[in-house]
């Protein structure tokens, strides 16, 4: 990944912050200070840190709440943002200790303590939210507090938990307005990221205002921002062209995108390289149509991902052959491996060995307004019909809806799109393969599982490639999921607004204070 300087801007005015070694930006207020309209089809799961795990939750998150990490645009590893400094403990890679940044306040005042930090990991992990990020804990034994140092102990060698404590899943959270047990309701949030969220309705805005109270990792806290929600790709693409929006990210619909022209002198856009990913996850359990692995091999031969890369998304997606995306560590092409090319005499010798009733029916689910979603949901279902094979019902579900069924195992397949959550492969194993994963396909792989672990003992990142490249065999022999395609992402802004190329880049970090007026 390329790396990018943070840019100090020179319409912000440098002030001196109170504490030791901290500084504290605000906007001049002689600045163009208009709020900047971002535009997004994303949709927020909820407000409460224990109860979401998505990608446009996750991206209100990076800007109202603080980790004790964080990522520079392009980083490969965390810096510390609310905390000082942090370090594992010894040469086990089992205790990871962070010293608590100073004078870091909530909204309301109260002073922000170790104590605050061990309540909101030991929070996410006691509600454990079925949409929430708790499974992205799973090595996380026990948390303790002592004066300004955090001290966190895992139950087996985990080099990744640094990247896990700067995501979403380690967002610090004021224990006197979040309950211990249940979620917070209501559309406040404290916390003490660069910007307050100071107004909220759901499905349609976020009203962002600097935060003057921010100190971390940053050196700015940038424009007043409203985030503006949109159903799906099509309205967002109205909003744009009718210039009711600034920004516009995530998702135009993709023959918008393939039509986008970086000279055009009215805007200014920016293809940026992404790991994002979407996958057909396949329900494993005993009961459903597609539990014996046999059934979910031959849907593999019938998958062609090449004609729904060019027809469905117009060329602006790349196909993938594998869990691991390319340009992350590790990858390779363990399903064009094992099913080179479209194969319908493979797949019914597969299902005669299966002894299944033919066609095999089964229900494929998708979540609404997820760009092309419908359309994707069509062609694979026509893909996997034009054999005989298999008769599919296709049905889409409102977002949220949408992730219910699937984390109670109500959906027999469900295509779901996969954002980083760190520059790490990891990011692309325990969640979405491992046996406590967050796709609950119900698969379970001691194979998987173990190599898991074992990849997690590498401080060298590089060291832990093959391990990966067999989690990927295994998984394609397996096939709880099919991979589908990997994206760019794509930020288009007027030529009034700067920064759109740092907005996004990866590192599951949504920047929305490096945007700026011209």
């Amino acid at each position: 990944m390329r790396s990018v300087r943070i840019r100090i801007l020179a319409t912000l005015l440098v002030l001196a912050a109170v504490g030791v070694g901290g500084w504290q930006l605000l906007p001049d207020d002689s600045a163009e200070n208009r709020t900047i309209l971002v535009g997004t089809s994303d949709s927020v799961t909820s407000l409460d840190p224990a109860g979401a795990y998505d990608a446009g939750s996750w991206a209100l998150f990076s800007n109202v709440f603080q980790s004790l990490l964080t990522f520079e645009p392009g980083g490969a590893s965390p810096v510390p943002d609310a905390a000082d400094h942090c370090a594992f403990v010894g040469s086990g890679l089992r205790t990871y200790r962070c010293e608590l940044r100073e004078g870091l306040t909530f909204p309301g005042g109260r002073k922000v303590t170790a104590a605050d930090v061990k309540y909101s990991f030991d929070r996410v992990k006691r509600i454990n939210s079925p949409v929430g990020p708790a499974s992205l804990l799973d090595t996380l034994e026990s948390v303790s507090a002592r004066g300004r140092t955090v001290t966190f102990q895992l139950s087996s060698p985990d080099s990744t938990f640094p990247f896990k404590v700067a995501t979403g899943a380690g967002s610090i959270v004021d224990p006197t307005k979040y309950p211990a047990n249940s979620l917070r309701t209501g559309t406040d949030v404290d916390g003490t990221g660069p910007y307050e969220l100071t107004a909220y309705t759901k499905g349609k805005k976020a009203v962002l205002a600097p935060n003057g109270h921010y100190k971390g990792a940053l050196k700015s806290t940038g424009r007043p921002v409203e985030l503006r929600y949109y159903a799906d790709g099509e309205k967002l693409d109205a909003a744009w062209k009718t210039k009711r929006i600034d920004v516009a990210t995530r998702q135009l619909p993709p023959k918008v995108l393939a039509g986008l022209n970086a000279s055009d002198p009215d805007q200014r856009v920016s293809e940026i390289d992404s790991s994002d990913t979407r996958n057909l996850y396949l329900n494993t359990r005993s009961g459903s149509p597609l539990h014996d692995p046999r059934v979910r091999q031959a849907m593999a031969w019938l998958i062609d991902r090449d004609r729904l890369a060019a027809t469905v998304y117009d060329g602006t997606v790349d196909p993938l052959y594998s869990l691991i995306p390319a340009g992350i560590t590790g990858h390779t092409t363990s399903f064009f491996d094992r099913y080179p090319k479209q194969d319908p005499k493979k797949a019914r010798k597969l299902l005669t060995q299966a002894g299944v009733t033919l066609p095999v029916r089964f229900t494929y689910g998708y979540g609404t307004g997820s760009g092309a979603a419908a359309q994707e949901a069509a062609e694979i279902k026509r893909e996997l019909q034009a054999s005989g094979l298999f008769e599919v019902t296709v049905r889409g579900y409102e977002w949220t809806d949408f992730q219910k069924r699937w984390a109670s195992g109500k959906l027999d397949a469900y295509a779901v799109g996969w954002v980083a959550d760190y520059p790490d492969p990891d990011t692309f194993g325990a969640p979405l393969v491992g046996s406590d994963g967050s796709m609950n396909t119900g698969y379970r792989s001691k194979t998987v599982d173990k190599l898991i672990r074992d990849s997690r003992r590498y401080a060298d990142r590089g060291e832990a490639s093959e391990d990966f490249r067999e989690l990927q065999q295994t998984v394609a022999e397996d096939v709880p999921v099919i991979p589908l395609w990997q994206a760019k992402e794509y930020v288009v802004t007027t030529e009034a607004v700067g920064g759109g190329q740092y907005l996004t880049d990866g590192t599951g970090v949504f920047r929305l204070w490096r945007l700026d007026w011209i």
